[in-house]
């Protein structure tokens, strides 16, 4: 739906014309240009999906055979030729001085178009007067109008071709594109969310005393959590342990605050399994961390046990992990640093293997049993099973501890160690000022460009489920394994290499790594000058990193060198956590619209990323500049996923966007009937069956802005979802239906009858739909949904199949609603068929009739008035029963549907055998009546007569069963002559009404002939219906799907105009349409018929001046008609004639 317009008119993408074109009166717009303004400087203009100029009539037709001439309006040519440049605005006159975003649309070579026979100017200075007689307006095909002569005209035309019936609507019929649960949806929401509630730090470290199984050399490291146990200045060795294990859990508090840690110092095995089993029973089924340091014990074993100490700490005693597991379950989160630490991640699962199959046979022996989890165990280990810890004095003994617990600090004292450069005064990289949760300072920034840099590398070498599961499900498990990546780069430079379970791809060497080394290094450039600063030597600021701009500016470059689902961006971890800077955040929320506009699946990527925490809490935010790329961004997400309804429920977030809809509402941006609309969306989806929405929403404020909008001349996109909204309030909802009533909506809605837009007339009949049903029947309530389907009934002429479509839906609930009244209805209008079939039998005297029906009741003569003449319900009726013949398959479908169903009903209601009976008897009268249409229309081959008279005039009303029988009788008749060659009656072949070429009459000398023969038909004049010709195959249309016959029909029908209008939420807009791209097949195709289309009028063009003098009596050929011809069409530039007669007949060659 982009870009709605009056059904019948054609695409017309050409620039717009020169100034000195007149332009169009003010009017309601057909365009949809958008232009997303996201702050004074930055903006994106969103041209109209087709650009079609205005017609110059102010009234609105909607007939298939009307031809309006159409100007474009004032203004130089633009990408969006179709605005109304009378209406002047501040972005117009930005447009005019061509100020136009970088991010614009760009224009395309080739442009779509909307005009029934090519381009035409708005005005003519003067018109061809063929003849006083003749028609003013008569303008003659094939290049011969004056606006050839226009040079401007020519440059219009030279850039544009025109294709026909190419809208949205033509090419679906209202049809979604994609069928109710067949769209692609993703889950990611984290349904299984965990937190790590409680935390076990074990440290065995054994002060004074080495393992015996570990020779330690010499300098060695020696630094356990940043705390050397071999001073002499911290006390005796208990004091150290105490010492290092307040330090361990300060360091796992600045990952976790929430999580409950306990201190296990030199523990024994009875300490162990205590601690153990009460960490699981408090946490109960959310995770546990076990934090396992064996820098003083013996190395694992080979089949994974590890130490502890015996009550004096004489002995070391092995802890097995079939014990280790049963005291912890799962879900479980261990830290093993110690080396040799691959033992025990080998052995790990094998264990768990074991608890799984005892479960298993526990189950088997008492299905109540209950048994212990297992699953969901997730090991970060230091090193290799044939590994040792890295013991450069330079580097810290927990060297694995602190990558994973102070990544920041480690990072830098690796960074200075490597750097074969000598920095001035930077010492080991410690001492940097800030707070890691104060993102402005040194220190804090360091820790958000670290974040930023390992989610990406985790999003990039990471399976979608494995990142999911790792770095969202839990905040300490993300945390933790943001920093692993760390420890991984750290420690394989000193030939150790940490393990993981679930194991993770090899990211040391990512690129990425290169940025953060560039980061840290502008830090430690600036830190003497910094520390001068803390000291109050000498005044400095803080130059900021450049890296998240710089990443932005790379997420830009990617956005504008055509993405793909294929090719996802790398940078979008990095843009989520730029949310969170207020300097960069609306450059990242700009961007971050453009990625959402690329279609779903950027949709899906953004969500699993974890983007919508963000977007939620901003909409908490007051920042005026935000609210229009914050629309534009919940719109994408609400056309993808409505499930998010209740994340807008909490903390009141859909007033956000109510606010915006209200129209005195300021908006910092141009186009802010375009971000209203989006609004009106929003709205409409988070009420869309959700009764909490609907009651959060119902407010006479609300209704009143939707109204006021219905009324808004230049954006129908705003109309239609205005009426949207309204419709969504109104389902199942009777207190907003009330309301509506007390706003007077219904009436008002009412109004957009004949608004140009065939989506706005279909939004307003969807809203009157859903209107109908309240459940207190008063007699105000009835009088005015009558009123409504009476004023809604004209729209059955409406040449729109979408509007047409939305009829039928508001015409069967109103047909549901009052079911016992059009069952009246129905009835009398059966029987009213049989006394028309009885009329026409009549017309042939007595003899027509049976003994028993010559007394048979005449309607003529009957006194009695049927009960549904002339009221609301046998108007319907009379129309529906129209619309079950519609030449559209689907109206027709849709029509015949509510009409077999009161049919239907009427035979299983107590008037069933008087039903029955007419039934058979307007099936016998039809027979008779098409057999004696047969026998007094069969033509005498013996005599010769100049043309046939014209037929009788056919009763005024014809009723719906007997044209249906018909129809079909004559179909029977011509596969029967087709089969058998004609009647047994016909001698002659020859002289056949079924061949062609024997109703032509003998070629004789024209001034022979009588001259009413050779007279040429005119409009009135009744012509002799055809009947040579076999009925057509009726085409059918795109996603027209046939009814089961053996299926009862039910209704109300179903509409989905709503799913078909949030389409247009999931198509791209700041980007040219693909057919619109050079080297589609579309416009490829468009080029060709651009190309022959100049090169015959450029052959036709000379000869304007001889045809004015020339004889025009030269045959060139001669084509068969089966019947006179009436009307004849030319096509433009194909080697087309259609040809009509007064009947259903088309001659196309």
């Amino acid at each position: 739906m982009r870009d709605p317009t009056r059904d019948m008119e054609q695409r017309n993408t050409a620039p717009q014309q020169a100034s000195s074109l007149q332009a169009d009166p003010p009017r309601r717009s057909n365009q949809k240009s958008v232009r997303v303004a996201f702050g004074p400087d930055l903006e994106t203009y969103i041209p109209p999906r087709e650009r079609s100029p205005h017609p110059i009539t102010s009234h609105h037709q909607r007939s298939l055979t009307n031809v309006e001439h159409k100007q474009p309006p004032n203004g130089r040519p633009t990408s969006s030729s179709g605005e109304n440049s009378a209406s002047t605005t501040e972005n117009s006159s930005r447009y005019a001085s061509g100020q136009e975003s970088d991010t614009a649309r760009p224009t395309a070579a080739l442009k779509r178009a909307r005009s029934d026979y090519g381009p035409r100017g708005g005005s003519f200075e003067k018109p061809l007067i063929i003849d006083n007689e003749e028609e003013e307006d008569f303008a003659m095909r094939h290049g011969w109008q004056e606006e050839y002569t226009s040079s401007e005209y020519l440059k219009v035309l030279h850039s544009n071709f025109y294709m026909y019936f190419t809208e949205k609507r033509h090419e679906t019929n209202g049809i979604p594109r994609d069928p109710v649960g067949s769209w692609p949806s993703q889950d990611w929401r984290m349904k299984d969310r965990l937190k790590t509630v409680s935390a076990a730090l074990a440290i065995c470290l054994n002060i004074g005393v080495d393992p015996p199984d570990v020779v330690k050399t010499n300098p060695t490291a020696k630094l356990e959590c940043w705390v050397d146990p071999t001073s002499t200045t911290g006390g005796g060795h208990n004091k150290l342990m105490e010492q290092i294990g307040k330090k361990l859990q300060e360091q796992y508090e600045t990952l976790s605050l929430r999580t409950r840690y306990k201190q296990y110092l030199d523990p024994s095995v009875d300490e162990t399994k205590k601690f153990c089993v009460s960490l699981r029973r408090n946490a109960k089924d959310e995770r546990v961390l076990f934090h396992y340091n064996g820098h003083g014990v013996p190395l694992p074993t080979q089949s994974g046990e590890i130490w502890v100490f015996n009550k004096n700490y004489t002995q070391y005693i092995p802890v097995s992990l079939y014990d280790l597991q049963q005291w912890l379950a799962g879900p479980s989160l261990f830290v093993f640093d110690v080396s040799h630490a691959g033992n025990i991640v080998h052995n790990f699962h094998t264990f768990v293997e074991k608890h799984e199959k005892e479960n298993l046979d526990q189950k088997k022996l008492d299905p109540n049993a209950i048994v212990q989890s297992y699953g969901d165990c997730i090991i970060l280990a230091a090193c290799q099973k044939n590994e040792s810890l890295p013991t450069n004095p330079d580097l810290p003994a927990d060297l694995f501890t602190s990558c994973l617990t102070t990544p920041i600090e480690i990072a830098l004292r690796f960074f200075v160690l490597q750097n074969p450069l000598q920095m001035p005064t930077a010492g080991d990289g410690s001492g940097v000022p800030g707070r890691l949760q104060d993102r402005r300072s040194p220190l804090g920034e360091l820790n958000w460009i670290f974040t930023a840099i390992t989610d990406t590398i985790a999003w990039k070498t990471l399976p979608r489920a494995l990142f999911k599961k790792l770095f969202r499900q839990d905040l300490m498990v993300a945390a933790l394994f943001r920093n692993f990546l760390l420890s991984e780069r750290i420690m394989r430079t000193y030939k150790c290499t940490p393990i993981s379970s679930p194991e993770l791809p090899e990211t040391h060497n990512h690129p990425l790594w290169k940025s953060w080394d560039l980061a840290v290094e502008m830090v430690l450039a600036q830190l003497p000058a910094l520390i001068d600063h803390e000291e109050g030597r000498r005044q400095y600021e803080y130059q900021h990193s450049t890296f998240f701009a710089e990443q932005l500016t790379a997420f830009e470059v990617y956005l504008s060198s055509g993405p793909t689902e294929k090719n996802p961006p790398d940078q979008l971890p990095i843009v989520l956590q730029v949310l969170l800077s207020q300097a960069h955040r609306l450059r990242a929320l700009i961007l971050l619209s453009k990625f959402l506009d690329l279609g779903p699946w950027a949709v899906h990527l953004a969500l699993s990323i974890g983007i919508f925490p963000y977007v939620v809490k901003l909409l908490q935010s007051a920042a005026q500049e935000l609210k229009p790329v914050m629309v534009f961004i919940w719109a994408r997400i609400m056309a993808v996923d409505h499930t998010v309804q209740n994340d807008l429920l909490k903390d009141n977030g859909i007033h956000y966007f109510i606010s915006i809809l209200n129209p005195s509402s300021p908006i910092p941006v141009g186009n802010a009937s375009e971000h209203r609309a989006m609004c009106a969306f929003i709205v409409s989806i988070f009420c869309k069956n959700y009764p909490q929405g609907q009651n959060v929403c119902l407010s006479s404020e609300l209704f009143e802005s939707c109204l006021m909008h219905l009324m808004d001349v230049e954006n129908p996109l705003l109309r239609q979802w205005s009426c949207l909204c309204i419709s969504m309030l109104w389902s199942d909802f009777p207190e907003a239906k009330w309301m509506g009533i007390r706003c007077a909506a219904p009436a008002r809605l009412c109004e957009l009858n004949f608004d140009p837009v065939p989506e706005v007339r279909a939004a307003m009949l969807h809203a009157l739909t859903t209107f109908l049903g309240i459940p207190d029947l008063t007699d105000q309530v009835a009088q005015i949904e009558e009123s409504l389907a009476l004023a809604v009934l004209p729209m059955s002429a409406d040449g729109s199949v979408v509007v047409r479509k939305e009829l039928l839906v508001f015409l069967s609930t109103f047909v549901k609603r009052y079911q016992n009244k059009f069952l009246v209805a129905a009835y009398e209008e059966l029987q009213e068929e049989k006394q028309n079939l009885y009329r026409k039998l009549s017309q042939d005297g007595p003899r027509a009739l049976l003994p028993d029906e010559t007394s048979a009741p005449d309607a003529s003569n009957d006194k009695t008035q049927p009960m549904s003449r002339d009221t609301t319900f046998g108007t319907i009726w009379k129309q529906l029963l129209i619309l079950s013949v519609d030449p559209h398959p689907d109206i027709a479908q849709d029509a015949g549907m509510i009409v077999d169903f009161m049919h239907y009903t009427l035979l299983q209601s107590p008037m069933a055998t008087l039903t029955e009976r007419i039934r058979k008897e307007i099936m016998d009268l039809s027979s008779r009546v098409e057999l004696q249409s047969q026998v007094r229309e069969k033509p005498n081959p013996k005599k010769a007569a100049p043309p046939p008279t014209p037929p009788t005039a056919p009763p005024k009303q014809e009723g719906y069963l007997s044209l249906s029988l018909r129809r079909t009788a004559s179909v029977a008749a011509s596969l029967k002559n087709l089969a058998f060659g004609g009647a047994q009656g016909e001698s002659q072949p020859s002289q056949s009404p079924t061949s062609p070429k024997s109703s032509r009459v003998p070629a004789t000398p024209r001034g022979r002939a009588p001259p009413e023969w050779s007279r040429p038909p005119e409009v009135n004049d009744q012509l002799a219906p055809a009947t040579t010709y076999q009925q057509a195959p009726v085409p059918t249309s795109r996603g027209f799907g046939p009814r089961d016959p053996s299926v009862v029909p039910n209704i109300p029908l179903m509409s989905r105009f709503l799913d078909w209008s949030t389409e247009y939420f999931r198509e791209p807009q700041m980007k040219p349409n693909e057919p619109d791209e050079p080297g589609s097949a579309d416009y490829n195709e468009r080029l060709w018929r651009r190309s022959r289309n100049e090169k015959i009028i450029s052959e036709t063009q000379p000869l304007k001046g001889r045809a004015g003098s020339s004889r025009w009596d030269n045959s060139a050929a001669f084509l068969s008609n089966g019947s006179q011809p009436l009307k004849m069409c030319f096509h433009q530039f194909e080697d087309h004639i259609a040809v009509a007669d007064d009947g259903d007949t088309i001659a196309y060659v």
